[in-house]
């Protein structure tokens, strides 16, 4: 898949034991909370931070922990000031990574993040060049005719439709992802996330071997709290 997210293997983390479900909810409490600070606390008019929760809600994090990070993200509550922070390289097999990472900790970030990339034989390197930021929703129920909503999405502003395994993705422009995830809720269409993501211009094949050193690689970076998220050149 090209520009794979971390989330939307979400299903995965649902089943998460507890000593990493706890790690999940600080991600997605960093999350909410940078979504609140950017826009405002209102989930009605912010769009971001809706995502954000609706994402929370789908990994069943508490609702007091989600309002809690909302108070934070708008100064209501202290805490530490979170910022976003990207990361780009070449990870092992010469895979190329993007990594956005929430944190109150920008050194302990940039560092225990290197250290992932160098574990695995890879680097802190530009690779943004054959990434393109587009608007994606990921849609679960592979049960919907999708094709019977065609025209009407492509008014929406969908420019692609790929159905996979396990998710229906839709491709839209930055400023067409909000307004294609509106025609979804109008039509009782429920996605499993809505975001701006790096999608890969060009993919990487790997063979089964680097594969299994990719996938290990993944999972550090999965197990590492101020991990936000990752987008990737190899079809995972």
């Amino acid at each position: 898949m090209s520009g794979h997210s971390k989330w939307s293997t979400i299903k995965r983390q649902k089943g998460a034991q507890d000593a990493k479900r706890g790690a999940i909810f600080t991600k997605f409490g960093n999350l909410i909370a940078i979504a609140a600070k950017e826009k405002g606390g209102d989930s009605d008019t912010n769009f971001n931070l809706r995502m954000a929760i609706d994402k929370a809600k789908l990994a069943n994090m508490p609702k007091d922990n989600i309002e809690k990070a909302i108070k934070r993200g708008t100064g209501e509550l202290a805490g530490g000031e979170i910022q976003e922070l990207t990361y780009e390289g070449f990870g092992p097999a010469k895979s190329q990574f993007i990594v956005k990472s929430l944190t109150d900790n920008k050194n302990r970030s940039a560092s225990d993040i290197r250290h992932i990339f160098t574990k695995y034989g890879g680097s802190f390197e530009s690779v943004l060049w054959n990434f393109k930021q587009k608007g994606v929703v990921r849609i679960s129920d592979l049960r919907l005719q999708i094709a019977d909503l065609e025209l009407e999405l492509i008014d929406a502003g969908v420019q692609d439709i790929i159905k996979e395994e396990d998710d229906i993705i839709l491709y839209t422009k930055i400023g067409d992802l909000q307004g294609v995830k509106q025609f979804l809720d109008s039509k009782n269409i429920e996605s499993e996330s809505a975001e701006i993501e790096f999608v890969a211009k060009e993919n990487l094949k790997v063979s089964d071997e680097e594969r299994e050193k990719i996938e290990k690689f993944i999972e550090e970076l999965e197990g590492n709290e101020d991990v936000a998220d990752y987008y990737t050149n190899v079809n995972i």
